[in-house]
């Protein structure tokens, strides 16, 4: 028999890439390839790139030069590695990848990567493919579902991607121009991913999509289904204990999805939903479509829905043109809101995106300045959050064998890693527990009675967003 071919994926960013990455490996299972962590053992390097973080191609062209000197060193020793580049930065960077780094065999874009054995194939024949286009056809129905066993060896919480591309343009993201224009794949199908997963052992569905809330695929009735309409469908799938989605985008909050949070236990109270910045000029500026008062109607919608409920958020430091009045805006809504958690960064341009070219430039030193005050705020509200835990019995859905032996590891709700001593037959399980301790981010404690009721929620016990 041919030994199995190796196959290491370096995937960078978001949470789409993760999903990619895990249907790239099935999809070229059926050519003989098997995962590896290692990539100096690997037949086929692919990386998986994003271009939302800052010098993201300049960080892929570095690890180009690595593999390039991996590639010669499988070469003295009769290995052929191929290289192949997918994702954003392959959409956006195109045949300046190949030109850069003729040691990339395959150029792939995150619409075709369904299309990686053929372009394998051509890439063997011919020496390089490069597919950046659009394709008509819908990637998903030409992927190969993964097989059990993938399933059951990538644990009990899974992604599913529901919703691809972006019609909004923000002025300093590139997604509408590397993944294309929103578009929502059909009920069924999502129903069949989910089955599948439940059926093999997955207790967490992660709904994804680059503007996930905007979600109107078909449904089995003809008509366009929201968000809300699907995740109630999906909370009647045997198996699945809970569900989430990301990320979110303010305008789009529909009443379903809202009474959804309220009605579906299994969809948990946390919701990551990305405001950029507290100024409404500077909101303007980015064409987020939405002022802060729109968000923070948004917030109480939730909040009046479910008194539990607890947010992350993004927020861009340093936008151009962001004065002092305009960042303090934004430290104002953090205060106001209260968050369990939330990232932030300094603006970066991304060629070929509107802000790129905007000529009012933040100084460094102002923008490390105003990041360290909005990181230390964001981090006293997260620390708050945690601390109110202590003394409290939460749900805790476990995941996996922990550092320490005997130790087990699951989320709360609101996705904060929590370690129990217990025996590996409660992974997959949620039950209570009585949180004891904080160790940094992670709650300790100890399993509760069964019959334990759940208490409130540390959001309720706290300030923060008061």
């Amino acid at each position: 028999m041919t030994p199995p071919r190796k196959l290491h994926i370096k995937s960078y960013g978001c949470q789409m890439n993760v999903y990619d990455a895990q249907r790239m490996v099935d999809t070229l299972a059926g050519e003989g390839f098997v995962e590896t962590a290692n990539a100096d053992e690997a037949d086929l390097v692919i990386l998986n790139t994003c271009h939302i973080r800052e010098k993201a191609s300049e960080k892929v062209y570095s690890e180009l030069g690595r593999l390039r000197v991996m590639k010669d060193d499988a070469a003295r020793q009769g290995r052929d590695v191929k290289i192949a580049v997918a994702g954003c930065v392959a959409q956006a960077e195109g045949e300046e990848i190949i030109r850069r780094a003729p040691t990339v065999g395959v150029v792939v874009g995150p619409q075709s990567y369904h299309h990686l054995p053929q372009l394998l194939k051509q890439a063997k024949a011919e020496g390089r493919a490069l597919e950046t286009e659009f394709p008509i056809e819908d990637k998903f129905g030409f992927l190969a579902p993964p097989k059990p066993d993938a399933i059951r060896s990538r644990g009990i919480s899974a992604f599913v991607t529901v919703q691809e591309g972006c019609d909004k343009f923000c002025t300093f993201c590139v997604v509408p121009y590397t993944r294309g224009a929103e578009v929502s794949r059909p009920v069924t199908r999502i129903i069949e991913d989910v089955t599948r997963l439940a059926d093999n052992g997955v207790r967490e569905i992660t709904l994804i999509g680059q503007n996930v809330n905007a979600y109107h695929g078909e449904g089995p009735d003809g008509r366009n289904w929201p968000l809300g309409k699907l995740l109630e469908r999906l909370a009647a799938i045997p198996g699945v204990l809970r569900l989430r989605y990301s990320t979110s985008h303010p305008r789009d909050f529909e009443d379903s999805l809202i009474e959804a949070h309220r009605d579906l236990p299994a969809l948990m109270p946390f919701v990551h939903l990305p405001v950029q910045s507290g100024s409404d000029r500077i909101l303007a500026a980015m064409n987020r479509k939405h002022t802060a008062g729109d968000y923070r109607r948004v917030i109480d919608r939730f909040r009046t829905a479910r008194q539990d409920i607890a947010f992350s958020s993004d927020f861009i430091v340093g936008f151009p043109g962001e004065t002092e009045e305009d960042f303090s805006a934004t430290l104002a809504l953090v205060t106001q809101i209260g968050y369990a958690a939330a990232y932030s960064f300094k603006y970066s341009p991304r060629p070929g995106t509107p802000a790129a070219d905007m000529r009012e430039m933040v100084p460094a030193v102002a923008m490390d300045e105003r990041l360290e005050r909005l990181q230390n705020l964001i981090d006293s509200q997260q620390s708050a959050f945690n601390k109110a835990m202590i003394g409290t019995t939460v749900d805790v859905l476990f995941e996996r064998a922990g550092r320490n032996p005997g130790q087990i590891v699951g989320r709360t709700a609101y996705l904060q890693p929590a370690h129990v001593m217990a025996s590996l037959d409660i992974v997959g399980k949620v039950l209570p527990v009585r949180i004891d301790s904080l160790e940094r981010y992670s709650l300790l404690g100890e399993l509760a009675p069964r019959h334990a009721r759940p208490q409130s929620s540390a959001l309720s016990q706290t300030t923060i967003g008061a």
